[in-house]
């Protein structure tokens, strides 16, 4: 691809002419704006050269059109990315001064008359007739891209969808600050005797981050490795409630109230989705996706609720007789606060189990090693640490090369929680390599999460959770870099979303089998293996309340698509908060408040123009597949070589250059088995 040449001024400037090895030690807010002022100018003159010319093929055109905005692109990714992970008053300036000026421009590229005559003649053309089968399917599914951003609207109507887009574009971005931020500002100091019950690892964490601010007590958090204990272990009920309902209001603080957001968002969605001729905003956004509208997602959401539930209320039936037994029959009823907790001490008295006496054979060093080893073994893949610039000294650098030692792709990690950093775990492509006429380049990504962190002494010891989170990630990153296609909008992740969690997912599977844990599972003092009647005891709980886990997941796949099929934003005295409690309530097994508003802070749906909305059922639908999918693996060796060889080939390197049910087929033979899932939770009649 041609380099755009720097304006003299901005030489210095390291976002332009982003290389393999990013500069991030270098990068600054004040470098974003004048960077993408830049690129724009730049691609914006491209684009219309590319509208403009003649006679052309594949390689003059549609190859063009495949790289116009790689740059804008890499540089777009890299300053969300630190605006989520170095987060300041001056990255959320920047990203925001450069949100209207991209919205506009990815908009008005998708609405250009010229280039749209352009790539419509070229469809008609006797090169376009000979193309290759992943030549057609880029310009098919191009051609298909540009009818679903407005191509064919009238002027009035592209006009306005640009409105739409812009203002999207910025209050969506204003929903993650305001979660961010929040977050970021709670703190309660406590003292050491309302943490009864809490683990050691824990006191000492939340002691230690204490004392590095001057204050007595431990300073609890709202960050993940944190609450969760806190919510699962403290005898404190009353300490419960108060986090618990903390976390619930985020979102709905004076000046970060996210509440209207929401509504605003919903409505601009739907006409969005009107404006393109669709009935609603889940049908746009999945008539392209393996589901292929949203009443058959909802359909697939509701089907599996049905046939889960005769399990969540036989457990949450067993929980409760649990809880008289123990605290009484005059006892208070339990509260969304107390679940959690009940439900552990039920695992530990059904099952002699604790997961926190796993912790100390996570140790993540030994994760990350034991996975890569797995990776070598399954895929043929060996990933190496190496240096590069990283954006805070936490950030570690790989490289992954394939079985004839070539280097295909490189990542960074960014493992643990910060005020600065967004809440989550997620996977970033930066670079797209692949195929290319003089040779194959390598990808470039990142993995992120907010992991238990080391504490003093004390490496940093996962949770099982944690455990399945980094190879969730990892999974994403292997489609991303393991991808051998030559057009880049096809390449890696770009995959229908329904899909795309099938990689990540599957790679959870190895985490309990014992052949794997061996390769990871040791104290992190001594060095023994997980010890066999640990290792049982994990494997009886494994499925423990496997219900009610379900339901949590099916109860955000079906809010999401209910608020994007069936509420009326427009409807006098709509209230998406109040709608969403209501849907959300069937699928908890304690009452929730009255106010309650988890989908004020539901990112995955509200922090960007789609994201996962109308999509979150992807989670579940791509539990379907993987589950199914791993069934190959655990029939023919966990580690067998020729069962990787074969899931690379049939769906790591092929992206999105063919049909995602074909590349399904293409690996297992035949279509998913919907109750291989079911199977695997054991949520089957005996």
């Amino acid at each position: 691809m041609t380099q755009v040449p720097a304006a003299p001024i901005l030489g210095a400037n390291p976002l332009l002419n982003v290389g393999f090895r990013i500069p991030f030690d270098r990068i600054r807010p004040e470098h974003a704006e004048p960077a993408v002022d830049t690129l724009l100018a730049a691609t914006a003159e491209r684009l219309e050269r590319l509208a403009g010319a003649g006679e052309r093929d594949f390689t003059g055109f549609m190859a063009d059109l495949d790289t116009l905005t790689e740059q804008l692109d890499t540089v777009r990714t890299i300053v969300s990315h630190l605006d989520a992970v170095v987060t300041s008053p001056e990255w959320q300036a920047a990203k925001r001064a450069i949100l209207p000026k991209l919205t506009e421009f990815y908009t008005r590229l998708s609405l250009h008359p010229g280039l749209w005559t352009a790539l419509k003649a070229f469809s008609e053309t006797q090169a376009a007739r000979g193309l290759d089968p992943v030549q057609a399917r880029h310009l098919r599914l191009t051609l298909d891209e540009f009818r679903r951003e407005g191509a064919d609207l009238p002027e009035a109507e592209k006009a306005r969808l640009l409105e739409v887009s812009t203002r999207l574009a910025e209050i969506t971005n204003d929903f993650s600050k305001n979660v961010l931020d929040a977050t970021a500002a709670y703190e309660l100091y406590a003292p050491t005797e309302r943490l009864a019950g809490v683990p050691q690892r824990v006191l000492d964490a939340t002691r230690r981050d204490a004392q590095e601010r001057g204050r007595e007590g431990h300073r609890l958090t709202l960050h993940l490795p944190t609450l969760d204990p806190l919510l699962t272990y403290a005898d404190d009920r009353e300490l419960r409630r108060e986090l618990w309902l903390a976390q619930d209001a985020l979102g709905m603080q004076e000046g970060r109230d996210n509440r209207p957001l929401v509504a605003e968002i919903l409505r601009l969605r739907r006409e969005r989705a009107r404006l393109l001729g669709f009935r609603d905003f889940a049908d746009y956004v999945l008539e392209d996706r393996m589901a292929g509208g949203g009443e058959r997602a909802l359909a697939f959401e509701r089907d599996l609720e049905a046939r889960i539930r005769p399990f969540y209320d036989r457990e949450n039936a067993e929980l409760e007789a649990f809880y008289r037994e123990q605290a009484g029959g005059d006892a208070p009823p339990p509260e969304a606060w107390d679940v959690a907790y009940w439900a552990e001490k039920q695992r530990q008295a059904k099952y002699s189990f604790d997961e926190e006496a796993l912790r100390p054979y996570f140790a993540l060093e030994n994760v990350l090693t034991g996975m890569f080893e797995i990776t070598r073994r399954v895929f043929g893949v060996t990933v190496r640490e190496a240096l590069a610039p990283g954006w805070h000294p936490e950030v570690k650098y790989y490289d992954v090369l394939d079985e004839e030692e070539k280097h295909v792709a490189s990542f960074y990690t960014d493992w643990f929680p910060r005020d600065t950093k967004r809440a989550g775990a997620w996977m970033n492509g930066l670079i797209t390599g692949g195929p290319r006429e003089n040779g194959a380049e390598p990808h470039l990504g990142l993995m992120c999460g907010n992991m238990t962190p080391p504490s003093g002494n004390t490496p940093a010891l996962l949770s099982l959770r944690e455990v399945e989170t980094v190879f969730h990630e990892f999974g994403h990153l292997l489609h991303h870099a393991l991808s051998k296609v030559e057009v880049r909008s096809l390449s890696g992740t770009r995959v229908a979303w329904d899909f795309v969690e099938l990689p990540s997912q599957i790679m959870e599977n190895w985490v309990t089998e014992r052949e794997a844990l061996d390769l990871f599972a040791r104290h992190w003092q001594t060095g023994e293996r997980l010890p066999d009647e640990l290792f049982d005891r994990l494997i009886a709980a494994r499925n423990y309340r496997a219900a009610n886990t379900a339901m949590r997941q099916l109860s955000f796949g079906t809010v999401d698509l209910e608020l994007h099929i069936h509420f009326d934003p427009d409807a006098s005295g709509a209230d998406p908060i109040a709608f969403a409690r209501d849907v959300m309530v069937r699928f908890y097994p304690a009452p929730l408040p009255e106010n309650y508003a988890r989908v004020a802070q539901f990112g995955h749906l509200f922090s960007g123009p789609v994201g996962y909305a109308a999509g979150y059922y992807s989670y579940k639908w791509a539990e379907v597949l993987d589950a199914d999918a791993f069934s190959r693996f655990a029939a023919e060796g966990l580690f067998n070589r020729e069962t990787g060889r074969a899931f690379v080939d049939a769906i790591l390197s092929k992206g999105n250059s063919a049909d995602a049910a074909q590349l399904y087929r293409n690996f297992m033979g035949r279509d998913p088995d919907a109750g291989a899932l079911l199977r695997r939770s054991g949520l089957v009649l005996a």
